[in-house]
């Protein structure tokens, strides 16, 4: 049988991974899929071709990603490039013109999924975006597949490795955030602008595509919460172990009484649960279906070869189903297109958790009454509290609090009322807690 004719379009980091992983075990993929798979046309502004494996077996190259999509002898078009634009562009021509689309891009997935599903659906192509999230980790696979016989509750996941490295090594060695930052652009797991990695975009581009998957709702990335860890200091990663807590970022979505919870923030878990030992830059999500209890899924959530395997993974797939009538193949959201709700994304003012809570406050009788009072006011209930003793000369003594669960709102106008308090020096630091408990 004739190889399938793929068009990539992309030569950097994962593009360049993508042809490797082909190359060396060519013959593996082929006896999975059924028939061989050839790069027969690429596209790629700016390349190294001396740090490409089997570049040479790549049917030719060009600078026009354009004419890649509307080659005629292409079946499936590669999209690694990223971004939104021309990201967009070309996958819905792509589809337009009848070509199956493999893309690892998160951010394409999270603001125009909806869009390009429904051209997808009209056109009878498949759209494979397993490397969109978590890197080489199949997640997707999992929650589209694995677990479709359940009613998924819950997902939890480290899924920026950036961030996870600074927080490991705050931890692990009481180095600042923005020491570890340098740190990590120079080791290059952050940009130069590491804006989507530290302040959670990232993360949040790939919780929007998990919920989505999860709960059978249209991709809404615009009502997806998001907060970094650029505010956490070395002071709260060791008042957290201190307390038998890591920090760690963390994507929550969470189906709940009032509608679906899609949050992107730093987050206390307990220090014994598995997914609190991730470190470095590897990935994990965990996933508490009703059927099957909680499951880990554990990898590399980046990189040229991790991501490649789940680019080619899609390959494999679509290859399998070329000829498969397109109203039986796997849904691209794991639910039939007519079957999609529009469960609420609650607010995060209306979200229920636990809260860490660090304060300066004045180092006399009364003040933490006060303070305690406004909780109570507030229906805050305090779990412990832990307070420092005064340095020398010092008039302020840091305290840190952990609550019980409480709608976020309270909390919100618990914590204006007591940093308005003369006795409360500077902002209040606040950390959502989370227990994971199966």
């Amino acid at each position: 049988m004739e190889p399938v004719k793929v068009g990539l379009l992309g030569l950097g980091t994962v593009g360049g991974g993508t042809l490797t992983v082909l190359t060396r075990n060519a013959n593996e993929i082929a006896r999975r899929a059924g028939r061989g798979i050839e790069i027969a046309h690429a596209a790629a502004r700016d390349y190294n071709p001396a740090s490409i494996e089997g570049l040479e077996h790549v049917g030719r190259i060009g600078d026009d990603a354009f004419a890649v999509v509307d080659d005629p002898e292409i079946q499936i078009v590669v999209e690694l490039i990223g971004g939104y634009s021309p990201a967009r562009e070309l996958v819905l021509k792509a589809i337009a013109n009848g070509k199956h689309v493999v893309t690892a891009n998160k951010a394409l997935i999270a603001r125009h999924g909806n869009e390009i599903f429904a051209a997808a659906q009209a056109r009878g192509v498949m759209v494979g975006f397993e490397a969109a999230v978590a890197g080489g980790i199949p997640i997707i696979k999992a929650l589209r597949e694995g677990l479709a016989a359940n009613h998924i509750e819950w997902i939890a996941g480290i899924i920026n490795g950036t961030g996870n490295f600074i927080l490991t090594e705050m931890r692990d060695k009481g180095r600042d955030f923005a020491d570890v930052l340098a740190e990590a652009q120079a080791l290059g797991y952050a940009e130069a602008d590491p804006t989507f990695d530290v302040e959670g975009i990232d993360a949040a581009h790939k919780l929007t595509i998990l919920g989505s998957l999860a709960f059978g709702i249209p991709l809404q990335f615009e009502r997806c919460f998001t907060e970094g860890i650029s505010k956490i200091g070395a002071l709260d990663v060791t008042y957290a172990a201190e307390l038998g807590y890591r920090i760690k970022h963390l994507g929550i979505a969470r189906r709940s009484p009032g509608g679906i919870e899609l949050r992107v923030h730093p987050t206390l878990i307990p220090e014994r649960r598995l997914i609190a030992n991730v470190d470095g830059v590897m990935n994990a999500v965990l996933v508490k279906g009703d059927a099957v209890g909680p499951t880990l899924y554990y990898g590399a959530g980046a990189g040229a070869l991790p991501t490649a395997s789940a680019v080619i993974a899609d390959l494999v797939d679509v290859v399998r189903t070329l000829t498969t009538d397109p109203n039986n193949r796997v849904p691209h959201l794991a639910f039939q297109p007519d079957e999609l709700v529009d469960t609420p994304v609650l607010r995060m003012d209306e979200i229920e958790t636990a809260y860490y809570l660090r304060l300066s406050a004045l180092d006399q009788p009364g003040v933490m009454a006060r303070i305690a009072s406004i909780l109570g006011e507030e229906g805050i209930s305090i779990e412990a509290i832990k307070q420092k003793e005064p340095g020398e000369g010092e008039t302020h003594v840091p305290l840190v609090m952990l609550t019980h669960r409480v709608i976020e709102g309270r909390m919100n106008e618990a914590i204006a009322r007591i940093e308005a308090l003369e006795s409360v020096q500077g902002a209040v630091m606040r950390i959502r807690m989370e227990s994971l408990s199966g």
